[in-house]
């Protein structure tokens, strides 16, 4: 018989683990889990065209119908119902540093981006992938110091 695995937590220790900790400031947080009436839910709180949702909920059944890959990281410990998928923290969408919020500046510190002015912040963006982008930021603060 085989084992179940002990599930991953990743809040009870926080601050602990990490050095701070921001409770959860927004306007609208989506039911946990994932199936077609929660993705029609986040859809709508984003003002999504219908071709979206209905991309969106296609893409839900093909994930579904899947197999979870065997190689690399074990991720048979995610629990894919306990995850929240959507929160809209504000209602307005910032344009500028200048516009956000204190909390979410506060974050951009904490991931060691220094503060960068309204010019230059959407090149660094632009300029590096996803993955790459707190990576570069490292490397861009430390040439600075």
């Amino acid at each position: 018989m085989a084992t179940q695995p002990k599930p991953v937590d990743v809040g009870s220790d926080y601050k602990e683990k990490y050095g701070f900790f921001v409770p959860e400031d927004y306007v609208f947080k989506a039911k946990r889990g994932l199936n077609p009436d929660i993705v029609k839910e986040i859809s709508f709180m984003k003002g999504e065209p219908e071709w979206m949702t209905k991309f969106r909920l296609r893409s839900l059944e093909i994930f579904r119908k899947k197999p979870m890959p065997t190689w690399g990281a074990d991720l048979s410990v995610i629990d894919f119902e306990n995850i929240f998928y959507y929160l809209k923290a504000s209602d307005k969408q910032s344009k500028s540093w200048e516009e956000l919020p204190a909390d979410i500046k506060a974050t951009y510190d904490r991931l060691v981006c220094l503060r960068r002015s309204a010019s230059s912040w959407p090149a660094c963006r632009r300029s590096t992938s996803q993955r790459s982008f707190i990576t570069h930021c490292r490397r861009s603060c430390r040439r600075r110091a």
